[in-house]
């Protein structure tokens, strides 16, 4: 009983951090998913990614099928719109932008529209929080939130700070492509705070990625009809495993293990530790990375973003988010009366 108390309340003083960790981890996937795009839609990697990972949980809903029989019409409503939006959808979406920046050689342009609008994700996952979780933030959360985006700013664009208002040729079809998905998953992240009010972190990661296949399975045979699963080989499989292990599963549980004990609104700034840890991988020797220097402005940007999410962490434990009482983990609101 002692280890489990000690156990929980260290997650509940680090939960904060724990989401920055988890969204590090998304960005392994950039040493994996470039070159399955130069053979495979977007579609065909998403719906393999998520039946591998889908494979690897089964055993969870089993375990879980009479606590998921008990769920509400709401919680699964929750349920199916992050695995049709953030996983299936979202998923495709940015990683046919990112295809963009890989097409004919690499293109910075490209991915540095592409991570200029993934900031945005923070500004609409803090307004999806305050419309339907109805999370306040207090004074002392915006400093540290704009300082974090200050951070990552420097590191995607540590080479020429005012690259935005230079980018002559952006792809329109990149941009419009990551825009969505941005949208999509802000309000993952808020949909998955209100599902984990009365569903475990394994249950609503293993419904994630397998509600998302039927869906995942239409795209694909709407994006290549009859050569839908043409493309694929045996070779292929280490870079799917990779995706699978490391920013699939491993990432997505510690996620929602983390997201299940922080609001809504800081979850969404400390997700900006992905761009962090991606543009850090960028920075590696091939075939890490794309052997991009590593500039002191890029480290500068990243030693702010860590001491803005660790500050916002310390913060949670003084309330600089005001959740409402039947939004605290185990206070769910209740069915209305039929």
């Amino acid at each position: 009983m002692g280890v489990a108390t000690s156990r929980s309340r260290l997650l509940q003083a680090g939960s904060t951090v724990l989401v920055t960790v988890a969204a590090a981890m998304w960005a392994s996937d950039a040493y994996f998913r470039p070159g399955l795009t130069k053979v495979l839609t977007s579609t065909q990697i998403v719906l393999v990614e998520s039946l591998l990972i889908g494979l690897f949980l089964v055993p969870v809903l089993v375990v879980n099928a009479a606590a998921i029989r008990r769920l509400s019409g709401r919680r699964w409503l929750a349920l199916a719109a992050i695995a049709i939006g953030p996983q299936a959808v979202a998923t495709v979406l940015f990683t046919k932008a990112i295809g963009y920046a890989f097409t004919g050689g690499f293109n910075a342009d490209v991915l540095h529209e592409v991570y200029l609008l993934y900031l945005l994700q923070p500004v609409f996952g803090l307004a999806f929080a305050r419309v339907f979780l109805g999370e306040r933030r207090k004074w002392t959360f915006w400093p540290l939130a704009v300082t974090a985006l200050a951070g990552v700013y420097l590191i995607v664009f540590a080479d020429n700070p005012g690259a935005p208002g230079q980018i002559k040729h952006p792809e329109l079809t990149a941009g419009l492509l990551v825009l969505g998905a941005v949208v999509m998953w802000a309000a993952g992240t808020v949909l998955g705070r209100y599902a984990l009010e009365d569903v475990s972190f394994p249950v609503t990661t293993s419904m994630r990625f397998i509600l998302a296949l039927p869906v995942l399975l239409v795209l694909v045979l709407i994006d290549r009809g009859g050569n839908a699963f043409s493309g694929y080989a045996l070779g292929q499989l280490p870079a799917f495993l990779g995706i699978v292990l490391v920013p699939g599963l491993l990432a997505m549980l510690l996620y929602y293990l983390a997201l299940s004990h922080t609001p809504a609104s800081l979850a969404t700034v400390a997700e900006l530790g992905y761009p962090l840890a991606l543009f850090l991988i960028f920075s590696l020797p091939a075939p890490v990375g794309q052997g991009a220097p590593l500039r002191p402005i890029e480290v500068v940007g990243a030693a702010i973003l860590v001491a803005s999410v660790v500050a916002l962490n310390f913060l949670k434990t003084r309330h600089v988010v005001e959740v409402p009482r039947e939004r605290l983990p185990g206070r769910a609101v209740p069915e209305p009366a039929r």
